[in-house]
């Protein structure tokens, strides 16, 4: 006879086990970025320039715009990180202040320009006719017109050169070019089944523009944002570095502008000159390392090659 076996009773299941926790998991978009060493790298410079904008108003033991002609064209010392100017202005106070309003209105500008160009581009391909030859015609007039001497003329006539019309004075230049190339995106996706589809389903225009075609051209506005961001502030210092800035406020620019007014370099003074040209070179390579790591994960073509070279080198 065969003998019985003895109940085994189950074990107690751990609770890890039954119940996995749930892991936080990062945007799709940030996790490629941050997949990229390029990428990678012009985010970590921006994410830097970001904090010092943050903390600017506690990092800024001196008023910038203040004199104390006790410590004029005082050398980069303890005291004086980044030294003086001829007035006994402490350049690092002005420095990490000027960070904050140079990113705002760099950000700013970029924001209003890619909005137009995303939205008139856009429009323009899905609605063509009449719209389409409107907009053509102005890109085509703002990219025939020299956007530099068209900022100084403006800049020149202009009463008030605060942050606000600096803005509004970029942003409205610098959205032709974009407009341009995201028309032609927005062209070859016109033509694909999903916004034939959304025709069939009797969708209105807005809803086809702006929940159809424009998802799928999110890299490229991006990218566009990240163009004219870099444009935007490095045009507005040369505008400001010319005279044609706000001096009751503090910006790389106007620190530059200041600097060349009162000849430093010739006077044998290299800080205010490299400092906020420093902040600013920092700021671009940022962003220009940024963008092509938007390009690179965007593009199809780039990381193929990418991948190719790899197994090549391997």
């Amino acid at each position: 006879m065969s003998q019985l076996q003895p109940a085994v009773e189950p074990q107690a299941i751990p609770l890890s086990i039954a119940a996995p926790q749930k892991h936080r998991r990062i945007p799709g978009w940030l996790s490629l970025l941050l997949s990229n060493p390029k990428s990678r790298f012009g985010l970590t410079l921006l994410v830097f320039m970001v904090i010092v904008a943050v903390i600017a108003p506690w990092i800024s033991v001196n008023d910038p715009t203040g004199f104390n002609l006790a410590a004029t064209k005082q050398a980069p010392s303890w005291h004086h990180l980044f030294g003086t100017t001829d007035q006994g202005s402490d350049i690092f106070s002005q420095v990490a202040l000027g960070t904050r309003r140079s990113l705002i209105l760099g950000a700013s500008a970029a924001l209003l320009a890619t909005t137009l160009a995303a939205t008139l581009g856009i429009l323009a391909a899905y609605s063509g006719g009449i719209i389409d030859e409107i907009v053509n015609f102005l890109t085509n007039v703002f990219l025939v017109i020299p956007t530099i001497p068209l900022l100084i003329v403006i800049s020149g006539y202009l009463h008030a050169r605060g942050m606000t019309t600096m803005i509004l004075v970029l942003g409205l230049t610098l959205w032709a070019f974009e407009a341009r190339i995201l028309r032609g995106q927005a062209l070859s996706l016109k033509s694909r089944d999903f916004v034939h589809a959304s025709k069939v389903a009797g969708e209105s225009t807005r809803r086809i523009v702006f929940g159809e075609i424009m998802p799928n051209m999110i890299s490229r506005i991006a990218a566009a944002f990240v163009l004219v961001f870099y444009i935007a502030l490095l045009v507005d210092a040369g505008l400001e570095f010319l005279g044609l800035g706000d001096t009751a406020h503090v910006s790389w620019g106007m620190v530059l502008y200041w600097a060349q007014t009162n000849s430093t370099v010739l006077q044998g003074e290299w800080w205010p000159f490299l400092f906020p040209g420093l902040a600013l070179v920092i700021t671009v390579l940022g962003l220009v390392f940024l963008l092509a790591g938007i390009d690179e994960v965007s593009n199809p073509r780039l990381r193929a090659l990418k991948t190719k070279k790899k197994k090549k080198s391997t």
